[in-house]
């Protein structure tokens, strides 16, 4: 009785502060920490670990794996080009680096140490708008001055598979800390989470089964990219089922059995699944400042504002669920916060990059999408094989780049690089479609030789204008 009346005491006590940040995921952190540093007294208040899913499961142990398969891929291919060799893969220095980065198991020790250090005020809690610029976390209640930043971020979404419930699928924080792999998995989702991870595992040696609902690979990039990876995930053992979705999920011996939607059974050690990400947008208490309280996304404008006082940044936005546009958006929330509302945010030249073997980047709207706006399209393509690098880079050369431009205004408006370093040749292109650089301009440029990127020079000047 005495705890329960100090915690009502505690609650009815509302401390003062400049800004209260919920959620300290990368783009959280990415607010809360220079405000603080700016001398402002920031509350950040994170139930999770501090960092988000980014450094912990997402974004940087993902990569960790994958340059480890691709070093075991690119070693095989040394026979026919350079020589032999002789490959045996080995999981286990992946998994010690992954929790070695991870501070010793999944500790965010050090990131609270490092908010805390710039003078942050951390709250371990859920938090919840309750009034006014007002927030409840960990027992406390704070009212912030100049407002509040909901950055909660997001989690896996888990679809209602009739069955799922009774096995014990993975997600990809499963993998991720995985100490050894399954000989067997099926992987439910053929987006970039899925289709990173399944070529992974295929690379270390499981035997893996993909199922995608949509009709291929990556659903939301051109479908060309797609039809690539389909070809080399193929080529390298992975079962591929696009088309159809999983009906049914039932154990079978030590494993599990998925009854896909055209009658086939798929079996195998483990399941993951990989279908996607959903918002942790419920009991945040967005409806106080009027945003329905079924809403996917929380709705932001131009300066991240979701209301007076209240502003929004992350995978919350349903701007983008990449780290790099929580970053570009809290550097508007921050500047907004200081005193400099010039800032405004652009979505037109959003890169995105999916790691697999061959990497496919890509940046602003797909030919579907500038169809669909209305844009008189025009597209170009070229086949990394057929330029000079591609045909000199022989084995693991698969790859294109396919160009879509606006034709009246004469500039790009889209772009893919598949390819080998696909994401790094996405540079220019990221710039071009940012710039609207004219096509005219784009084709009086001097490209390196023989690079790929010397690639974009040929499919220039294969667009029709």
């Amino acid at each position: 009785m005495h705890q329960e009346t100090h915690n009502e005491e505690a609650l009815n006590e509302i401390e003062d502060v400049d800004v209260v940040v919920i959620g300290l995921g990368v783009a959280g952190e990415s607010v809360a920490a220079p405000l603080a540093e700016a001398g402002l007294r920031v509350v950040g208040i994170e139930d999770g670990l501090v960092g988000g899913e980014c450094p912990y499961w997402g974004c940087i142990p993902s990569k960790m794996m994958i340059r480890g398969a691709n070093l075991l891929e690119e070693a095989r291919r040394v026979n026919g080009v350079a020589g032999t060799a002789t490959v045996e893969a080995d999981w286990t220095p992946i998994a010690e680096r992954i929790r070695a980065q991870a501070t010793d198991n999944w500790d965010d020790k050090v990131a609270v140490d490092r908010f805390e250090g710039k003078g942050g005020i951390f709250v371990r809690g859920r938090g919840a708008i309750v009034a006014d610029r007002t927030v409840e976390a960990g027992g406390r209640k704070f009212r912030a001055s100049r407002g509040v930043v909901v950055a909660a971020g997001t989690s896996p979404a888990v679809p209602p598979i009739p069955g799922l419930d009774t096995v014990d699928y993975w997600t990809n924080h499963e993998v991720v800390e995985a100490k050894e792999l399954p000989s067997s998995i099926v992987v439910l989702g053929a987006g970039a989470i899925g289709s990173e991870l399944s070529q992974v595992m295929t690379r270390f040696g499981s035997r893996v089964t993909i199922v995608e609902a949509l009709d291929r690979l990556l659903p939301l990039e051109e479908p060309e990219a797609g039809a690539m990876l389909r070809d080399v995930f193929e080529a390298e053992g992975i079962a591929v089922h696009t088309g159809v979705m999983a009906s049914e999920v039932a154990r079978r011996g030590e494993g599990v059995a998925v009854t896909l939607s055209d009658g086939t059974v798929v079996e195998a050690d483990r399941l993951l699944v990989a279908t996607g990400r959903r918002t942790n947008i419920a009991g945040l208490g967005l409806e106080i400042v009027g945003v329905d309280a079924s809403a996917r996304f929380a709705p932001v404008d131009d300066r991240m504002r979701v209301a007076d006082g209240v502003w929004a940044v992350g995978d919350i936005t349903g701007k983008g669920l990449f780290t790099h546009v929580g970053i570009y958006q809290a550097g508007i929330v921050v500047a907004d916060i200081l005193g400099d509302s010039d800032r405004r945010a652009d979505y037109s030249a959003v890169p995105r990059v999916t790691f697999v073997d061959p990497e496919v980047g890509s940046v602003g709207m797909t030919e579907f999408d500038a169809t669909a706006a209305g844009i008189d399209v025009i597209t170009a393509l070229v086949e990394v094989p057929g330029t000079a690098r591609g045909w000199l880079h022989a084995s693991g050369n698969e790859g294109l780049i396919k160009l879509v431009a606006d034709k009246d205004r004469g500039v790009l408006v889209g772009a893919t690089s598949v390819g080998p370093h696909g994401g790094e040749v996405l540079g220019l292109l990221t710039l071009a479609v940012h710039e609207a650089t004219p096509i005219s301009r784009l084709r009086e440029m001097i490209y390196a030789y023989p690079t790929f990127h010397k690639g974009i020079e040929d499919a220039v000047n294969r667009l029709e204008l």
